[in-house]
């Protein structure tokens, strides 16, 4: 039986994303999200205007997205009340919120050169995916909100996760995001059931085995 009810927040979550930025003082910045899908070659990303995310987003028209594994997630929950704010919004210092000038060292995590974009990669991620601001939408008005589409304009993925018989191609057995499930945190389980749909856009795994 269904019932109708009025939640906080209508939020089921995607993977995390740890995006990185530059800020006005050539600085980087560090934050976690997980309002983000993609389709083609580009990502769209649900924030406030109020974050400083957006606004180096919207200055510098660039980022990286770099997207942690589920055993990362120590690492992006010391971020979880951080903000490169200064003075911190009231909003979120209600909440707790603290300014954080190098987010890299909270996290304890590894600034790595990027090739196109100036903001840096985190080294300990496993898929990092440099990315050029195309548009920003406004979302849900009277808001803060925007959805920023960026254009993905280089992709990085550990050797790892391909799969041995087409390098361009990611294993998603192998793969295990960080998901955001209504404010916590979740891995991955085993896979349910193969998918008809699989191999058409990968290719048939192979036996390696002798």
């Amino acid at each position: 039986m269904h019932k109708v009810i009025e939640p906080k927040i209508l939020y089921f979550g995607t993977p995390v994303v740890l995006i990185s930025t530059v800020n006005e003082d050539g600085s980087a910045n560090l934050a976690p999200m997980s309002s983000a899908w993609w389709l083609n070659q580009s990502c769209m990303l649900g924030m406030s205007k109020k974050s400083q995310t957006v606004q180096n987003l919207l200055r510098e028209k660039e980022c990286v997205l770099n997207l942690p594994s589920a055993d990362m997630v120590e690492a992006v929950d010391r971020l979880a009340l951080t903000t490169g704010r200064n003075p911190v919004p009231e909003n979120k210092a209600e909440v707790g919120y603290q300014y954080d000038p190098d987010k890299f060292k909270t996290a304890r995590l590894t600034p790595e050169r990027a090739d196109l974009v100036k903001p840096p990669r985190v080294a300990q991620c496993p898929v990092q995916l440099e990315a050029q601001v195309v548009q920003v939408h406004p979302f849900e008005e009277p808001s803060t909100l925007v959805a920023i589409e960026v254009k993905i304009v280089r992709v990085h993925i550990d050797e790892q996760l391909l799969m041995d018989v087409e390098k361009h191609y990611i294993d998603p057995e192998k793969w295990s995001p960080l998901i955001m499930n209504f404010c916590e945190f979740f891995g991955l389980g085993h896979k349910l059931h193969p998918s008809r749909l699989a191999p058409v856009f990968q290719p048939v795994r192979q036996n390696t085995r002798m």
